[in-house]
C-alpha cells in the first residue's frame, strides 16, 4: 500500500493553515488526508486551531478557551498569512470535517494541557460519531493521557501517540497504552523502526516533514503515511517510478 500523503494543517505552506482555504487546497491538491487541530472554546464549542492563542493566526489576541464561538467567528483567520484571505474564519470541527470527510484519513490532533481543554475527548468523539466518520478518522496528541481517556470512551476509536523523542521499542509502548498508530518526529525515524512497528502491527506516520531529501527517506522507510505543508511535492514524489 502506498504511503499516505497528509495535508499538515491543511496545505499550509500555499494557504492559512486550519482554515477552509487550506483544507480546500488540500482536497485539490488530491492529498490523501488532512491534519487538523482542536480546542475548546469558552461554551465548549470544539474549534480548529493549532495555538492555545489566538494571536499568531488572527487579528486579534488571548486565548481560545476565553472566547465564544460567535466572538471568535468575528475574527479574521487569514490575513496573517496573505491579505487576500482576510475573510477567513474559525472553523468547527463539525465544519472541517463536512470539508474534508471525503479523504482517506482525518487526523484530528487534541490540544490539552496548562489547564486547557478538559473534557474535549468526548466533544471530540460525539462530533466523529455524529457525522459517521469513525472508520476515516485518527485521534493523535502529544498528551497520551488524552489517548488513554479516549479509549475509555470508546476502544473503536482509532488513536496515534506523538512523540518527539526516541523510545527504545516504541511499538511496545504503543501497545501498551492501546494505540493503533505511532505519530514520530522524522528525524528519528528508520527503516529498522518501521520495520519492526510493522511487525508488531503498529502503524507510523511522521510529521513535518517538508525538503526533498527527507521525503524520499520517508518514502524508502516505508512509513505509512507523510503529514507535510507541502503536499502536492510529496505526492509528486510518492509518484515518481521509484516510489
Amino acid at each position: 500500500m502506498k504511503t499516505k500523503i497528509i495535508a499538515h494543517r491543511g496545505s499550509s505552506n500555499a494557504t492559512p493553515e486550519n482554515t477552509g482555504a487550506s483544507f480546500k487546497k488540500a482536497l485539490k491538491d488530491k492529498s490523501d488526508g488532512v491534519e487538523l487541530d482542536v480546542h475548546l472554546t469558552a461554551d465548549k464549542e470544539v474549534v480548529v486551531i493549532h495555538d492555545e492563542k489566538i494571536d499568531r493566526t488572527s487579528n486579534n489576541f488571548g486565548f481560545v478557551k476565553d472566547y465564544t464561538l460567535k466572538e471568535l467567528k468575528e475574527f479574521d483567520f487569514g490575513s496573517f498569512f496573505d491579505e487576500k484571505f482576510k475573510e477567513e474564519k474559525i472553523l468547527t470541527l463539525d465544519e472541517s470535517l463536512d470539508l474534508v470527510q471525503n479523504m482517506s484519513l482525518i487526523n484530528v490532533e487534541i490540544k490539552k494541557g496548562y489547564g486547557i481543554n478538559e473534557g474535549i475527548e468526548k466533544r471530540v468523539i460525539d462530533i466523529i460519531k455524529e457525522k459517521q466518520l469513525m472508520d476515516k478518522v485518527l485521534i493523535s496528541s502529544f498528551n497520551h493521557e488524552s489517548l488513554k481517556i479516549i479509549k475509555e470512551i470508546d476502544k473503536n476509536i482509532k488513536t496515534a501517540a506523538l512523540l518527539y523523542a526516541k523510545l527504545y521499542e516504541p511499538w511496545k509502548y504503543a501497545k501498551r497504552i492501546g494505540c493503533e498508530y505511532l505519530h514520530l518526529y522524522y528525524k528519528l525515524v528508520d527503516k529498522n523502526t518501521v520495520d519492526n512497528c510493522h511487525q508488531n502491527d503498529i502503524l507510523v506516520n511522521t510529521f513535518t516533514v517538508n525538503n526533498v531529501y527527507d521525503l524520499k527517506k520517508m518514502l524508502y522507510c516505508d512509513v505509512d503515511g507523510i503529514i507535510t505543508d507541502f503536499p502536492l511535492q510529496a505526492l509528486n514524489l510518492r509518484n515518481e517510478e521509484n516510489f
